[in-house]
Parts: structure tokens; C-alpha cells; sequence
């Protein structure tokens, strides 16, 4: 049986805190132009963690129509600022391809924190009353994916994955397995956004979050002064379509395919089982067909917390062998993104390949001991790509692999 096509990219749409939109993204990441600043959607002065990656001059009423405006969450705003983008990028003509043949699959991580925060202080500083129809939508996960439903008049199988930062890759994954069983396009990608007393209280639990108030020492991910990381916003919106149905309506950008994917859930603490980052990006290689020697960088999760950053240079490092791979973490300029994050992730990477360059890791300066890695630091490196490897864990357990080709 002949392996059925790889899906290809053919539109980006990004609502980033390194900037909206490719160029601008793009431009931010080679530079090392970080986007994490002191919060200002609240005051941040009565909480440990002050500073946080923010879309500068994001505006609603540029790409959102005014009653979704008020129906929404500013995390469903940045998506569908990043979906207009991304659809206008790819070319693609929506009413050449009957509506049950397009779909949807976004992730979210936190839903509509913001939003849900200002109808619960209605609730509880008034009454029921005062609480407003669009909550029972705005604070839901799926509200994304339904909203650029929608909008598009996508009606196909539609969805959300829900695996915190994982469920990025994951709902890529799932796109592009709709894509090899009929669909012609689906927007697929996600976005986040919960910079809110709320939101920002419920990171904080985790104990993941780095109280560290240097912006530029915060989030150091397999550096030796590791301590956690930043939060973020933002994050991407991608256009995945059949190889086919981009050949035959002469699409000429083409970002590149989407080769192999698996996925993976750690084992219980203290089982004494290997955690799940290596197995998985094992199997995402296998899917695609690919040996570790063809992986040309690694996008890693980088977590910024010590014991997980070395678990992920110890299974990189168990793949490509010792220093075998140029690895990067773009993400610090961002903080972490969560669903939003490892769509952003699959983008610049995308970008990589296409441009020949390894963007680098900004901020570090000594690598942690014992982490045998090749971590592109100090300025973006030039290199003929030909393939990328992307991962992503989640919160929890999830564990997430994603290869790409040029």
C-alpha cells in the first residue's frame, strides 16, 4: 500500500509577543527581540510573577467583527486575528471547497480565563443577574475552534485538544490526519491568553512559574540558573491542506510538510518507569519515515524547570547521541505559551527551514552540568535544513512529537 501524501503548510497567521504577523515575528526571533515585560493587562505589584510575554498592539476591531468582540475572550480575539491571517496567506479561495470538506482543530489550554474572571466578580459582587448569555461560551475551550467554524463556514470534523502545551502538536496531529482522510484544508494551531488576577493565580499552583524578577534571567530553560518559567500569550493559527488540493489550485507557498507525529503520556510518579519525551519522538520519527541522522534541529519543549529540562536533554541526547543535533528554545523571547505555544513553535520552525537558519536561544548563558547538548546559543545559526523535529509536553504528563519537512 503506497503511504498516503504528507499535508502541507500553505498559510501562517501569527499573534505573537514577538510581533503580529510573519515578517514581524520572524524578524524578532533572529534579532533575539524578546516580548516579555512587566504585565499590563492588571497590576501585577501583589504577585510574585510580574513579568509576562504580551502581543504588543494587538486590536480587536481590526479583525474581529464588533459582536464577537463583546461574545468572546481576548484568547479567541488572538486566534481569530491569526485565522484571517493565516486563510489570506494560504490563498485558498473558501467557496471553491464544499463546507463539509474544510475543518477545524484548535488548542487551548486555559479557555476563556478573562473573560470568566468578569462575570464571576459580577456574580459575586451582585448577583445572577448581572452575569452576561456569552459566558456559557467565551469561558469554553472549544470556543475557538466553534467561533472559526463558523466565521468560515467550515463544518467538517471539527475539534479542540485540551493537553496544555502538548496540545499544540497534538491538534496539528489531528489535522493532519483529518487532511489524510478527505478533508482539503483545516485550519488547525491554537492560542492562549490568560494574563488575568485568575488566570495568573492558577499558574502559580503549579509552582512551575519562576519568581525570578529579571525578565531577561526568568525563564533560562537548560541554563545553570534554570528556576521555571513566564507565562505568555499568544500563539498560531496554521492552513494544513491535502498536497493534492494545494498542487491542483496552484498554491505557490508552501511552507513545508507535516511528516510524522506521535504522542505519549507519562507513567505515575514513583513507578520507577521511564517518562514518555523519548519513546515519543522516537515513534514520530518512525511515522515519517525518518532516521535520527535526517533531523537537521530540535524545537524543544524547554521547560525551564531543572529536573524536566534534564529529562529532555537526556532523551534528546539518547536519540542523536551526544551534542548530535543543533537544538534552540525561540520561546524565550515569548514565555510559555501553553496552547498557543507549540503552534508557535511549529511556525518558526517552518520559517527555519524554509530560510536556512537556526534561530537561537536567547538569554542563556551556561548550560546547566551534565546537559550534552548542542544548544543554539549567542546568535541564529546558518545550516541547510531539510527536516525538523518539534516537542512539547504538557502539564500533567502529556508528551507530544512533530516532524517537519522543508
Amino acid at each position: 500500500m503506497t503511504a498516503p501524501t504528507a499535508p502541507v503548510v500553505t498559510g501562517l497567521g501569527i499573534c505573537a509577543p514577538t510581533g503580529i504577523g510573519i515578517e514581524a515575528h520572524w524578524s524578532s526571533v533572529l534579532a533575539g527581540k524578546s516580548g516579555i515585560g512587566r504585565i499590563g493587562r492588571f497590576d501585577p505589584s501583589p504577585y510574585p510573577v510580574r513579568h509576562a510575554g504580551q502581543v504588543p498592539g494587538f486590536d480587536a476591531t481590526g479583525s474581529v467583527p464588533s459582536r464577537l468582540i463583546a461574545q468572546t475572550d481576548h484568547w479567541t480575539h488572538l486566534a481569530l486575528g491569526a485565522g484571517e491571517a493565516a486563510l489570506a496567506d494560504s490563498g485558498a479561495d473558501l467557496t471553491a471547497v464544499p463546507e463539509y470538506e474544510m475543518a477545524v482543530v484548535t488548542s487551548s489550554s486555559s479557555g476563556g480565563t478573562e473573560f470568566g474572571q468578569k462575570e464571576m466578580t459580577a456574580l459575586y459582587q451582585h448577583d445572577p443577574s448581572w452575569v452576561g448569555a456569552y459566558q456559557s461560551i467565551a469561558w469554553f475551550y472549544a470556543a475557538t475552534t466553534g467561533q472559526l467554524s463558523i466565521r468560515h463556514k467550515m463544518r467538517g470534523p471539527c475539534g479542540v485538544l485540551a493537553c496544555e502545551q502538548a496540545g499544540g502538536l497534538d491538534a496539528i496531529g489531528q489535522a493532519r490526519r483529518l487532511v489524510r482522510r478527505g478533508s482539503r484544508l483545516v485550519v488547525t494551531g491554537g492560542t492562549d491568553a490568560s494574563l488575568c488576577p485568575y488566570g495568573l493565580t492558577a499558574q502559580l499552583t503549579t509552582g512551575r512559574l519562576s519568581t525570578v524578577q529579571d525578565p531577561e534571567r526568568a525563564y533560562v530553560p537548560f541554563d545553570a540558573a534554570a528556576s521555571g518559567h513566564l507565562p505568555g500569550e499568544g500563539g498560531a493559527i496554521l492552513v494544513l491542506e491535502s498536497a493534492e488540493a494545494a498542487a491542483g489550485r496552484g498554491a505557490d507557498t508552501r511552507y513545508g510538510r507535516v511528516l510524522g507525529y506521535a504522542a505519549g503520556f507519562d507513567p505515575a510518579p514513583g513507578s520507577n518507569r521511564p517518562r514518555a519525551l523519548r519513546r515519543t519522538a522516537e515513534q514520530a520519527l518512525a511515522d515519517a519515515g525518518l532516521a535520527p541522522s535526517d533531523i537537521d534541529v530540535v524545537f524543544a519543549d524547554a521547560s525551564g524547570v531543572p529536573a524536566d529540562d534534564r529529562d529532555e536533554a537526556e532523551a534528546i541526547t539518547a536519540v542523536f547521541g551526544p551534542r548530535g543535533v543543533p537544538v534552540t528554545a525561540p520561546k524565550t523571547l515569548t514565555g510559555r505559551l501553553y496552547g498557543g505555544g507549540a503552534p508557535l513553535d511549529v511556525a518558526t520552525a517552518l520559517l527555519a527551514l524554509r530560510e536556512g537558519v537556526v534561530p537561537h536561544t536567547a538569554h542563556i548563558r551556561d548550560l546547566a552540568p551534565g546537559l550534552d547538548l548542542d544548544l543554539v546559543t549567542g546568535a541564529p545559526r546558518e545550516l541547510p535544513l531539510r527536516h525538523a523535529l518539534v516537542l512539547a509536553r504538557g502539564h500533567g504528563g502529556f508528551a507530544s512529537a512533530l516532524v517537519l519537512g522543508r
